[in-house]
């Protein structure tokens, strides 16, 4: 035997699960059934918040998306580990890295390389 549960929610979720559960395949009742059970034989409710980035986060991404976006400090894609090996032994001189930070690595290299 079915019963009705009214719940109370905004048009853009009920809109936005409707187009999920028909992206599965489901309506949304099979779909909010699915949920209840799996409650239920599980005892447990997730919820998930996507996770927001702090300010600080966002000013230390800055330069990196500024750099993305104008085609800049880009490796091309490697099929293999050679090729990458490759790669960035023929760049290692053509970086845009300080040339402080340059000689620091540098000399670590040759440190390990010992």
């Amino acid at each position: 035997m079915n019963t009705v549960i009214s719940v109370k929610i905004d048009k853009e979720t009920k809109e936005a699960a409707q187009e999920l559960a028909k992206s599965m395949g489901l309506s949304l009742s099979t779909l909010i059934n699915s949920y209840l059970k799996q409650v239920i034989v599980t005892r447990r409710v997730e919820l998930y918040a996507p996770e927001q980035m702090t300010p600080k986060l966002e000013k230390l991404l800055a330069p990196i998306d500024a750099d993305i976006k104008a085609g800049r400090n880009l490796s091309p894609a490697f099929s293999s580990v050679k090729e990458m090996r490759a790669w960035l032994n023929k760049n290692k001189n053509e970086s845009n890295t300080p040339p402080k930070l340059r000689t620091t690595t540098r000399k670590l290299s040759q440190k390990t390389a010992r």
